[in-house]
Order: structure tokens, then sequence, then C-alpha cells
């Protein structure tokens, strides 16, 4: 993509900058700064339009795949019988139709509805459009995209884990055998509720041409999706999950308050055991990021490289970097980087099903009516061996 290499040739005027002043061993000039300062905010800026562009491709090819009938995405030369799937519950069209008339109207075909009954008020969401606000949801949550989730059908959801393995020692012949045994425990996931409420017009209702479905699972996942990721990075338990940052062991502690050196880097870097790093992950604040990406190492290379390909994030020591708002800001003490593999440490556990109320009479007044959505979820870490973290001073 053009956008990445027009950000790749952004990055290498901002090392020669940096290598300039460093040949001569200085520090860079007010003027430097500001030029670095200023490409800075261009590479910024083009990161957010290749997000943006990066989305809307992919939006559009999932549409393209539900859109196109199967027998047109079947190649011609290939015959293939058309399987017609009987779908049940909350994925039948008749609760996709009962519930699309329950949001645009209020009206109740409770024979269709009574399959998505929710025990707390409002509906399951159907099939049809829980994609949509899965994928919504998805977007907004950097550990929805590299924890492992699961779902229940329990309020509560026990994994057992190991704290700590036993060990292999030499053992001369027909000597006693060492005993080392292995340390169980268990996490409990409990269900948390995360709930927001969206106001529409009546206009809008009435209007068939008006794509309701669409947009409260564009809403409802974006507000859900910002809610969850606070919490799964820095959620203090408090009402809501454990953050991946809640239980991780402090292996570096920074020298400055609100600063970080590749020094300190390299030394997070490896404080994670071998068997985690090839699918550790960086997660971190924007503001943290702009710190980073201005480190070098001896050679005046930057520590942080940009991603070139479509999709592909940025990595820094050769693994990929997640920006996340619900990371610490670096100030004083706190726990401001995180490095793990999120995947084997974090767990998800989504209690089944996402539900919608309507609020018919409470908006009446101002010509609206409200919908509210709500997700039971909880986080925490499995396996506090797989992540890391720094702290500040």
């Amino acid at each position: 993509m053009k956008l990445r290499e027009q950000r790749a040739k952004l990055v290498e005027q901002q090392r020669q900058i940096v290598k300039a002043a460093d040949d001569e061993s200085r520090g860079m000039t007010v003027d430097e700064l500001t030029k670095f300062d200023a490409i800075n905010d261009d590479i910024d800026a083009l990161k957010a339009t290749i997000d943006r562009a990066e989305a809307v491709e992919a939006e559009e090819r999932a549409n393209v795949q539900i859109a196109e009938p199967m027998e047109t995405r079947t190649p011609s030369t290939v015959s293939v019988p058309v399987h017609t799937e009987t779908r049940i519950g909350v994925g039948s069209d008749e609760y996709r139709e009962a519930f699309d008339g329950y949001l645009r109207s209020g009206a109740l075909e409770r024979r269709a509805l009574e399959v998505g009954t929710n025990s707390e008020g409002g509906y399951l969401v159907p099939d049809s459009w829980s994609n949509q606000l899965v994928q919504a949801r998805n977007a907004e949550n950097v550990m929805r995209q590299l924890a492992t989730v699961v779902t229940t059908t329990s309020g509560t959801f026990n994994v057992p884990t190991v704290s700590s393995h036993g060990t292999a020692s030499w053992t001369a012949e027909e000597a006693a055998h060492t005993e080392s045994d292995e340390a169980f425990g268990v996490v409990q996931f409990s269900a948390y509720k995360a709930s927001t409420l969206v106001k529409v017009s009546d206009e809008l209702l009435n209007d068939n041409a008006y794509d309701l479905e669409g947009y409260l699972a564009q809403e409802f996942g974006r507000r859900i999706g910002v809610l969850e990721e606070a919490a799964f990075v820095d959620g203090d338990a408090s009402s809501k999950p454990k953050g991946t940052i809640y239980d991780a062991t402090v292996a570096v502690t920074a020298a400055g308050a609100a600063a970080v050196t590749a020094l300190e880097l390299v030394s997070l870097y490896h404080s994670l055991g071998r068997q985690y790093r090839d699918r550790a992950s960086w997660i971190m604040h924007d503001n943290t990021v702009q710190l980073v990406r201005k480190l070098v190492d001896g050679d005046s290379q930057f520590l942080w490289q940009p991603g070139l390909q479509a999709g592909a994030p940025d990595r820094l020591l050769g693994r990929p970097v997640y920006t996340s708002d619900g990371c610490p800001v670096p100030t004083t003490a706190k726990k401001s980087i995180v490095f793990g593999d999120i995947g084997s440490a974090y767990w998800i556990a989504d209690r089944a099903g996402i539900s919608v109320q309507r609020l018919s009479e409470l908006y009446a007044a101002n010509g609206q009516r409200g919908f509210i959505a709500s997700a039971r979820t909880d986080g925490a870490n499995v396996l506090t061996d797989a992540v890391k973290v720094l702290q500040q001073a």
C-alpha cells in the first residue's frame, strides 16, 4: 500500500535527524526537535488513514461474502449441490423478523421472541446482526484480538491453573526417585455486566430504508468494546474484570517517572520466558508510543519499526505493538508498558448472548425511543508467568 510506503519514508527522515545528532555526539537542536515532532504528527495521521482504509476494505469483503449468493461463489467448473440450512432459535428468520419489529415499533410476537427472552429484560440479539456487533466490539478492543475468549452459559466459570511446575533430576541406578510435585490453583470467572443506552428518533425508526440494525450493532459494539478494553487491560476487579496488568509481575522499574529508555525495554523483553517471546506482544498507551518511537540503538537505528504490509502492526524489538487507551500513561508509579503472550496469559469469559431492551415510553415526549444493550463478561490472567510489565519510577 502506497500509504504505508509514505509512512516508512517519514520514519526514515526521522532516523536521519537522529543519526545527524548522534554522529556529532550531541542532542537534537530545537529546529531538529520541531521537525522530528512534525514528522511524528504526519506519521500518526497516515496511520489513522491506513487503519480506516483497511477497516473499510475488511467490511466490504465481509459484506460481499454475506450478500453474494453461494452459487456465484462456486467455480463454474464444479457442480456443488445447494444445501439449505434450517435455522432455529435466535438464528431463525422468524426470530429475526420478530426482533426487527420489536426494535422499530415495540410490537411483540411473543411466540417467536420467547426463545431469546433474557432473564433481566429484553431479548437476545439474532444471529443475523450479532456478527456485526461482535466485529465492532472486537475492532475497538485490542484485548479481544489477542486474548483467549471462551463462552459460558453459567454465571461462574473456573479455570484450573498450574502455579508452579515440578522438575526432573538425574537419578543414579537403583536410587530413589526425587519427588517434585506440581502446584495447582484455580481462577474463578464471574459475569460483570457492561451496558449502554442509545436513543433513536421516531422518524428513523419509521424509515424502513434506514439500517437500524446496522447502526445499533456498530454503536453498541463500539461502546462496549471501549469499556471492556479499559477493564481487560487495567481493570481493578471492582465491579469489573481484572486487567492483565492487575497481577502481572513488575519486571522492570524505569529510572524516570515519565520516560523509558532503550535498555529498559530490552530488559523487559528478556524478563519474559523464552517459551513466550515468540508469541508475545507489546501493549502501551499512545503517549508511551510517542516516547518509544524516538528511541534508537547504538547504531542510530530506531527500535520501533513500522508495519509495511496491509494489516501488519508496528513492531518493537521484533514483536508487534498494540496501542490501547486502557493502558496507563507514563506517569509516577504507573505500570505503563505490557509485554507478554496475551493469548496464553489472559482469558476472557463471555456469558452467552448479548441482549437488547427497548424503552418505548421514557423518551417518547422527545420523539425518541431508547435501546439498552447489555453483555456479561469477565477477564483475568490464568498464566501470570506469560506477561510482564514495566513500572515508572
